[in-house]
Parts: C-alpha cells; sequence; structure tokens
C-alpha cells in the first residue's frame, strides 16, 4: 500500500469530482465504493484507490491511498 499527498489550487469538489472521472467507470474503470463530499473509494483490479481532498487555508490537500494503482494514482496528481 501506498500513501501519497499534493497540495493543488483546484477545489476539493473539484478533485473528487475529477477523480470520478478519471478512477471511475467513464475512466480506468473502477468501481465507486464510497462517496461522500470529502473523498472518494474505488476497488478493482485487485486493489484500491481512496482520494481524500480537503480544503486549507487558500489550497486544497489532496491524500491518497493506492494498493496496484501507484502509476494511475501519480499520473492524476499532476492533472489536479
Amino acid at each position: 500500500m501506498a500513501l501519497y499527498s499534493v497540495e493543488t489550487g483546484t477545489s476539493p469538489e473539484d478533485v473528487i469530482a475529477r477523480a470520478k472521472g478519471y478512477f471511475g467507470e467513464s475512466g480506468l474503470g473502477l468501481s465507486l465504493v464510497t462517496e461522500d463530499a470529502c473523498c472518494v473509494v474505488f476497488e478493482g483490479g485487485g486493489g484500491h484507490v481512496s482520494v481524500t481532498a480537503s480544503d486549507q487555508e487558500n489550497r486544497t490537500e489532496v491524500e491518497l491511498e493506492t494498493r496496484e494503482w501507484d502509476y494511475q494514482v501519480k499520473q492524476f496528481m499532476g492533472q489536479v
């Protein structure tokens, strides 16, 4: 399992929406198993991806946890 973190100027809501598009059914095809205002969890391909976005002063902190999807998580981090 790997943990990653990135800061962005993108709003938490946008980060979650982008994660759903990138990792979800219309993107990499992972199954969305949990969703709320600040986080989403996907499963598939023998692994999982969890994305949490929290509003900090003038920025958004994005925390990502993954197993088996490290490359794709790093690519996503570069897009937000």
